[in-house]
């Protein structure tokens, strides 16, 4: 297949003065050429396209791919995710990844909370803060934890964000919604055990890949009780994962395969898991368009753990991709081809 690749390169941003934080999301280079390169050894041809803008500009064009492989996250908005997904389908691009009504409801993580909860899986009590000055008294669950509304990359989730008294609940919420102009989300605080869990497919046909446990390594100067930002950018040194296949980690998976269906994610995601002080693993969200650096990345690390090599990530995708449209009618692109099987 001829590949369209859609990304944000996080040093092109850098490169504009956007901070370190501001581009938390966006891919580094090795990232890009380890998909690029997995790609190509499955037999496929890879156009490097950019970000969601020039991926337009080629549409205005005339220009049209087999498949388009979409990791862009976006700059603004909290239905940012949602952006190149929605041009691909106003021009009729057969892509990755989940639609844009589910890229928006999982970005926003109240939203996200309440369509599994009416779906019966576990969440934790949570409030959303909308405004400088909003009333919080009635907010008993303590400790609380917040963080932005509509983040990832552990984007804000910080030692301050747990709190324990309504003073700092209210600071707390305040700086969120000072420095990143958008709501806070506060949560009841979940004490329990970390898990992530990766799935691949659509609907009746996905499957969990497997669970994994994540242990923040203090000792070693780890942000303890959250998988923050530091946490996450340096994981290598800060974080140890493990392979959890336990009663509880197995509760975790039937969550979030529940999950998965009831917010319609396509191809593959990550969920993330948090217990609380009855050990009963609970929702706190799940990402969509997770990332894919082979080493660095959560769900090619819960790959592998699993038996799973790269290039086997990277082919399973494109299968459950390929497979939504093998079944509808497929428009020929420019060169006149259609869209072709996935495998090797």
């Amino acid at each position: 297949m001829r590949i369209g690749f859609v990304y944000d390169l996080r040093d092109q941003y850098r490169a504009m003065g956007y901070s370190d934080e501001e581009t938390a999301e966006f891919d580094s280079i090795e990232t890009i050429e380890a998909i690029e390169a997995a790609l190509s050894r499955l037999g496929h041809q890879v156009v490097r396209v950019g970000h969601g803008r020039d991926l337009a500009r080629r549409f205005n064009g005339g220009e049209r791919f087999d498949l388009v492989f979409s990791i862009a996250e976006g700059l603004k908005g909290r239905s940012r995710e949602a952006q190149v997904p929605a041009l691909c389908e106003l021009f009729e691009q057969p892509y990755v990844f989940s639609d844009p009504l589910t890229m928006a409801v999982t970005l926003d993580k109240a939203v996200a909370k309440r369509i599994v909860r009416d779906a019966g899986v576990p969440t934790a009590p949570f409030l959303v803060y909308e405004r400088d000055g909003q009333d919080l008294s009635g907010w008993t669950h303590y400790p609380a934890f917040v963080k932005p509304l509509a983040e990832g990359t552990g984007k804000g989730c910080e030692k301050a964000s747990m709190v324990t008294t309504p003073a700092q609940l209210q600071d707390a919420a305040r700086s969120i919604l000072s420095r990143y102009n958008q709501p806070a989300l506060i949560e009841s605080y979940l004490p329990g055990r970390e898990f992530t869990v990766g799935i691949l497919g659509t609907g009746e046909d996905a499957r969990v890949v497997g669970v994994m446990e994540i242990v923040l390594l203090t000792q070693a100067g780890a942000d303890a009780g959250v998988y923050s930002y530091l946490n996450k950018e340096e994981c290598e040194r800060l974080v140890e994962y493990r392979k959890a296949n336990d009663a509880e980690a197995s509760r975790a998976a039937t969550h979030a395969l529940a999950a998965h269906r009831a917010l319609g994610c396509r191809d593959a995601a990550r969920h993330d898991l948090r217990s609380n002080t009855t050990g009963e693993p609970v929702f706190l969200e799940v990402n969509p368009i997770a990332g894919l650096h082979p080493s660095h990345s959560d769900l090619p690390i819960l790959a592998s753990l699993h038996g799973f090599a790269y290039d086997d990530l990277i082919e399973e995708i494109l299968r459950h991709a390929t497979a939504r449209y093998a079944n509808a009618p497929s428009a020929p692109n420019k060169s006149g081809s259609t869209l072709k099987s996935a495998s090797r």
